[in-house]
């Protein structure tokens, strides 16, 4: 069902900072950034191990519940066929946070359920 670690996603108070911090420090690139409605967001990556990222998060309004489920927000999972990896978590009894996939910045889907310790758990399957 999962076939690698996605990314490792940071609610952050200055994303600007953050990219500095992260490229400058541990010599992490952008690799795409871009924004939702009250968001501003940024993956990061290392030359070295590409395929695993960070998501840097911004909240622009206050008010915004997914900003309080913590600083490490959440362990998101590549997987081949989103649809087919819901239906094999429902069966374990998965309680998803949404009925709907939502799409990625990449035009991708994800969705999200919560593990045993109410981390938060992405789901993304990537355009192919």
């Amino acid at each position: 069902m999962i076939s690698k670690m996605e990314h490792v996603a940071i609610m952050v108070q200055d994303i600007n900072q953050s990219i500095t911090f992260y490229s400058e420090i541990f010599g992490f690139k952008v690799r795409l950034r871009g924004s939702r409605p009250g968001r501003e967001i940024a993956f990061l990556y290392l030359e070295s191990q590409q395929d695993m990222e960070i998501e840097l998060i911004q909240e622009l309004t206050a008010n915004i519940e997914y900003s309080q489920t913590g600083i490490v927000n959440h362990l998101a999972f590549t997987v081949e066929n989103i649809v087919e990896t819901i239906e094999y978590l429902k069966e374990k009894d998965i309680v998803f946070t949404s009925e709907e996939v939502k799409p990625t910045l990449e035009r991708g889907c994800m969705i999200h359920f919560q593990g045993p310790n109410h981390e938060l758990i992405q789901l993304v399957e990537r355009v192919k």
